[in-house]
Order: C-alpha cells, then sequence, then structure tokens
C-alpha cells in the first residue's frame, strides 16, 4: 500500500499544526519601547532648542521698553539712565539684582527698588524714595535724615514741614557712651513718635544728651522730651496736654507720668 503523498502530507501537517503567532512576547514589547522612547528625547530635544531659541535667539522677547513708577523727587530719566537696561537684549539675560544694586549705590534716595521683567518686552523699576524726618545744617545747605538715621541726600532748599536737628551734645558721659550717631538715631526715634499735629509745627529737634532731647514748636513754644524711651505714650500726654492748655508755652513729658506745663 502506498504511502500518503507529499501533497496529503502538507495538508495534515497544515491542519495539524496551527500557525504561530505574532510577536507579542517581551522581544516584541522591547522593540516597541525602544522606538518610543527615542520618539520622545527627540521630540524634548527640538522643544528645548525651540524654547532656547525664543528665548536667546529670537526677536519675540526682547528688552524694548523700560517703565518706572514711585518716583517723587527723582526723574524718571535718571533712574532709568543709572539702571542702563540692556535694550535689544534677550529679556531672560537681564541681571535684574545687578541693575537693582547699581541704583541703590549711585542714587542714594532710593530706600527700595524692585527690578522685574515684564513679559514679552519690558523692565518695570517699582521705587521706593527715602523720606526726609529731619534736616541737619551745613555750608548753608541741609542733608535729608530718613526714618532710619541714613543721610541720603543733601538739598539747597529746606523741605516744607522737616525740622532742623540742633545735635549740640554737651561734653559727658552721654556723649562718651553714646556717640553722634547714636543721638542722631534718637532724635529720628523722637521725630517718629511725634503726633501729626505736632510734627507740623515742630521746628527743631535739639538734642544735647541722650535724656535731654527738647522740641522748638511755632509760637515760641517748647516741649521738653527727655529721652526717645516711651515716645508714644509721651506723644499721647502731650496732646493731651496742648489740648487742656492750649495757650501754653512749655510742655514737659519727660516723665509721661508726672507731665507739665507751664506759661513759658
Amino acid at each position: 500500500m502506498a504511502g500518503p503523498t507529499t501533497a496529503q502530507r502538507g495538508a495534515s501537517e497544515r491542519a495539524g499544526t496551527p500557525a504561530r503567532p505574532p510577536l507579542t512576547g517581551p522581544e516584541g514589547r522591547g522593540i516597541s519601547r525602544r522606538t518610543l522612547l527615542i520618539l520622545i528625547a527627540l521630540a524634548a530635544a527640538l522643544l528645548t532648542a525651540f524654547v532656547i531659541w525664543v528665548l536667546y535667539g529670537s526677536s519675540w522677547l526682547r528688552v524694548e521698553r523700560v517703565r518706572t513708577s514711585g518716583v517723587e523727587v527723582l526723574t524718571r530719566a535718571e533712574v532709568e539712565a543709572v539702571a542702563a537696561a540692556p535694550v535689544g537684549a534677550p529679556l531672560v539675560s537681564v541681571d535684574t539684582d545687578a541693575m537693582e544694586s547699581r541704583l541703590r549705590q549711585k542714587l542714594p534716595r532710593i530706600d527700595t527698588v524692585d527690578v522685574a521683567r515684564s513679559w514679552p518686552h519690558g523692565i518695570s523699576l517699582k521705587v521706593t524714595e527715602r523720606e526726609p524726618v529731619l534736616l541737619v545744617e551745613k555750608g548753608g545747605k541741609f542733608v535729608e535724615v530718613d526714618a532710619k538715621g541714613v543721610r541720603f541726600a543733601t538739598v539747597d532748599k529746606a523741605p516744607k514741614d522737616v525740622p532742623l536737628l540742633e545735635l549740640t551734645p554737651a561734653p559727658s558721659a552721654s556723649l562718651r557712651r553714646f556717640g553722634d550717631d547714636r543721638l542722631l538715631r534718637e532724635a529720628v526715634r523722637v521725630a517718629g513718635d511725634l503726633p501729626a499735629g505736632v510734627a507740623k509745627d515742630t521746628e527743631a529737634v535739639r538734642v544735647i544728651s541722650y535724656d535731654a532731647i527738647s522740641l522748638r514748636l511755632t509760637r515760641d513754644r517748647v516741649v521738653t522730651w527727655g529721652s526717645g524711651e516711651d515716645g508714644p505714650v509721651k506723644a499721647r500726654v502731650l496732646t493731651a496736654l496742648m489740648k487742656a492748655a492750649p495757650k501754653a508755652g512749655h510742655f514737659d513729658v519727660s516723665a509721661p507720668s508726672a507731665p507739665a506745663v507751664s506759661a513759658s
């Protein structure tokens, strides 16, 4: 008996042997993951290159203008001249810290300044100027002193409603202990504690020693303040005394628990 023919064996093998399934095991998944990672890396590199070009190479985000706010005595022109913003440079490359340092160093009238990028084309300068609370007369001019005791500017004309500092310390242990700078700070401290109405009428703050500070007011009135301690309490007591004796010429609040008032 003849055996199965070749065609019959092939048909039998095809019928009895299942077809090999698609490659879905670890090998197939590995090839797919590598391809995906390569595509992601390529996209990230292209995106990074584009962002760098936009920030540094394109003309889209470059400095075109500077805006200044908060100036009163200073002018915008002089502030912006000192700031020296690099017009035309990429906005992202501007060194705002260096600009701030330069402004505070060259313009001591500036107390604080905030230098910020204003996307897409600007630099903003937000300035806070120092305000004088006392004046020191020197050579016919006036040195302005702020609330921190900083001498920040010399002007030809005294600003309105800012008292003079008469620093005439007597030779004493107090002067040796505290020195002129500390006495100046005490005078500033007193000026800052004065009630608004009294501050407006104060023509001079006179300092002889740490605990001998007095005020010279309009209409030849004098206030003996004492030291700079207990300033808010002294301010309240002085306000009450002035209301009770509006025509008095001398007020003593150096000991606020035992104030005194007299005609002169």
